[in-house]
């Protein structure tokens, strides 16, 4: 089997480079091992929000520096400024063409409302989600917040508690409410099952629409808008906003504990614009091993292609970290597993020494979460010291950031998903 592109990994970093490449007429392949860490997010994006001494970051371009001075060696400072800024605004035309209904921009970050009652700075947020910006005062007054009896993941008096805390809420009356909705009875009986997709699948193809409407109309009384957990359209937005429309109410909803709705509707519909342009998919399939040839890797085999070698001009590297395992830890090594591709060394981290891994205060952001392969300017990636001419890595298995503590995964994974494309591309037209 031969492709242009092979690419290792079905997460938001691999579907978007996929599908850019896919756009332009370069067949690719996307090797998926299952479920991505997109299916476990918030449905927000993050570009900055942090910097590594901690300083909050509000401007991308105003922080950059800082940056770059404070994480030499952080993706975002291999590519450049004016590069991160240029890919990230790619990726919001991008999602407005693909109709993931997000808010927000480069210029600035706003603040989500979390489940738990927090605010957090974010870049792109669903527009179904409560935001606020410029540190204003929510705009509705009476907001009722609206939970699903046995529904344990979203608790509307702890988020209620919380939402008091911050003074864009002081001005506000909340009243708690819960949804009965007896379709969803079937699900109570076993807690395992009454999860979001679970009460999602239910809600949109076996229960009365209109009775969910007037329930929804019921609880919420005289409220102005209202908070609900994020369990209601599993493909896309669509539902949601129509139960918006009907009700009359500004419903918001709030994203509960994984697997995460909003991020599930993202992962479907990048995934569904990739095979629409005839991209390839190879669903429940892992790389195990690879082969190369004159410093470029020549096939790879796969868990279901033992035997039949996949073939390409280029693979990209989107397997992820250590959650998906695109990234090992053993006793004495941590290590990127099918290309055994260079592992970034840091001040504060050896990949080799295994007491340079973690910070002895539990609570503190812990040096492994930086591991990951290293690249140069053009995103390639090297071996034993030498640059691989056509393999190339995006998203988490990067290393040089902890994307958790500085907030920026998601502007990493389409910022180098995006460069790498342009690479390709320009490499395919010079030959």
């Amino acid at each position: 089997m031969n492709f242009d592109v092979v690419i290792i990994g079905g997460g938001i970093a691999g579907l978007t480079c996929g599908l850019t490449l896919q756009e332009k007429g370069i067949h690719c392949a996307i090797i998926n091992n299952g479920q991505a860490a997109i299916d476990f997010s918030s449905g927000s994006m993050d570009l900055l929000t942090r910097l590594p001494h901690g300083e909050t970051v509000s401007s991308f371009s105003e922080s950059y520096a800082d940056l770059v001075q404070q994480a030499p060696q952080h993706p975002y400072a291999i590519l450049g400024k004016d590069e991160v800024l240029e890919k990230a605004q790619q990726f919001e035309a991008l999602a407005k063409s693909l109709n993931l209904s997000l808010m927000g921009s480069t210029q600035k970050n706003h603040k989500r409302v979390t489940a738990l009652g927090g605010l957090r700075g974010t870049w792109l947020s669903p527009t179904s989600v409560p935001t606020i910006m410029n540190e204003e005062a929510f705009p509705y007054s009476k907001i009722a917040l609206l939970g699903i009896e046995g529904y344990h993941d979203f608790q509307p008096q702890l988020l209620a508690e919380n939402l008091k805390q911050n003074p864009q809420f002081t001005h506000c009356e909340l009243t708690i409410g819960y949804l009965n909705i007896p379709e969803l009875d079937h699900l109570r009986e076993s807690s395992r099952e009454f999860r979001s997709v679970n009460i999602a699948q239910v809600l949109e193809h076996k229960l009365s629409f209109n009775n969910l409407v007037a329930e929804i109309k019921e609880a919420v009384g005289e409220a102005e808008a209202a908070f609900l957990p994020a369990c209601f359209g599993l493909d896309d937005q669509v539902f949601f906003d129509s139960l918006r429309q009907a009700t009359g109410i500004e419903l918001y909803e709030l994203p509960t504990l994984p697997p995460s709705l909003l991020g599930i509707r993202q992962h479907r519909q990048l995934r569904a614009r990739f095979e629409s342009l005839g991209g390839v998919m190879f669903n429940g399939d892992r790389a195990l091993r690879a082969e190369f040839e004159e410093n470029k890797v020549a096939r790879i085999y796969t868990q279901l292609h033992l035997e039949n070698a996949i073939t390409a001009k280029y693979f990209v590297l989107a397997s992820g970290s250590f959650f998906s395992n695109g990234l090992v830890s053993e006793f004495e090594e941590i290590y990127e597993p099918l290309f055994r591709a260079d592992i970034i060394k840091t001040e504060q981290f050896d990949a080799t020494n295994r007491f340079s891994w973690i910070n002895k205060r539990f609570s503190a952001p812990q040096p492994y979460q930086s591991a990951g392969v290293l690249i140069n300017a053009q995103c390639q990636v090297q071996k034993q010291g030498k640059t691989i001419d056509n393999l190339f890595a995006i998203g988490s298995v990067i290393g040089g950031y902890n994307g958790i503590e500085l907030g920026c995964g998601s502007g990493v994974a389409v910022a180098t998903a995006l460069k790498t494309a342009d690479n390709i591309l320009a490499a395919q037209t010079k030959n």
